[in-house]
């Protein structure tokens, strides 16, 4: 009996290992702004509840060990509460992936969305269903439907950095979300006239046939490239710069792609440490195509690589 006690412990930690979540997710709050307006409780609760929600949802149906998990941070900064319990702020998210063969983790996605209003009170649930992105309250879905789009983001760019087009799912179920997104009063980004960087664009592009070479530049760039350095340097190298020529095509073809400064993103010191050593030519080519895709960095590169 105590053997078979045993046995069905061990199936149970089993098929709960095999549905674990996706995500090593943080969440960090900045309120200062109106802290003298708001119970400080209700900051304390928002946070661990954006917590759960982030790491205990299951987002896909793959199995993640704990070593598979998707480091990500979240920093929300409320900027001012414009009626009780509603709320203008910036989002930053940040996402990171291990290199292959490497202590090393590369960034994959860090940006700022400057147009994130919500709605929160203190033992509001924090919920989200796919099928009914709106909700009851489109102010307070806007808080769920806003998280979960760049979860999808987060996945779509992890699987691709993977397996050639691995994201798709992931990218479709973000271009989901902007299709039935909340609407109201202060609720903005969702849209394509909502500035130049908004979500809808950003989604637009990795799911229009137009931008498909954007997921072959991630698989390239990371699992062609960065995964490769160590075993086979000059392959690797090869690989990582024409990811980037590629994304210098993709932005002289069309002036939308809000992808590429994007994915530049904080990769000044990476590229910088990659190509170090390399050969006049292609340090040469390299800033020729820096030029075009990271021109605020550009001066960083020349003082490093020329």
């Amino acid at each position: 009996m105590y053997r078979l006690v045993q046995i069905f412990c061990f199936v149970v930690l089993l098929q709960y290992s095999t549905v674990a979540q996706e995500l090593n997710a943080t969440v960090t709050l900045q309120t200062n702004k109106v802290d003298n307006q708001v119970d400080p409780k209700t900051f304390v609760q928002l946070q661990s509840q954006l917590k759960d929600f982030l790491n205990q949802r299951k987002w896909t149906s793959d199995a993640f060990s704990n070593e598979e998990k998707i480091d990500c941070n979240f920093y929300i900064t409320i900027e001012s509460m414009v009626s009780l319990g509603v709320y203008e702020a910036k989002l930053s998210i940040v996402s990171n992936r291990p290199v292959y063969n490497s202590a090393y983790t590369t960034p994959l996605l860090n940006m700022q969305d400057a147009n994130f209003t919500f709605k929160y009170q203190l033992s509001q649930p924090i919920e989200f269903n796919e099928n009914r992105v709106q909700g009851a309250d489109p102010l307070a879905a806007n808080l769920t439907a806003t998280l979960a789009y760049y979860i999808y983001v987060i996945l779509g760019l992890d699987y691709d950095s993977y397996s050639l087009q691995g994201g798709k799912p992931y990218f479709n179920k973000a271009l989901n979300i902007v299709n039935n997104a909340p609407e109201g009063s202060g609720i903005t980004g969702w849209k394509s006239y909502d500035g130049q960087r908004n979500r809808y664009l950003l989604i637009d592009n990795f799911t229009q046939s137009g931008f498909d070479k954007l997921h072959s530049v991630l698989y390239s760039y990371y699992r062609e490239g960065l995964d490769q350095l160590v075993e086979k340097p000059a392959v690797a190298k090869a690989a990582i710069l024409n990811s980037l020529m590629s994304m210098q095509e993709l932005l002289e073809a069309s002036s939308n792609t809000m992808a590429v400064p994007i994915l530049m993103q904080g990769k000044v010191t990476e590229i910088i440490g990659i190509f170090g050593n390399a050969d006049k030519s292609m340090k040469k080519q390299l800033i020729t195509t820096l030029s075009a895709i990271d021109i605020t960095n550009i001066n960083k590169y020349k003082e490093k690589l020329e």
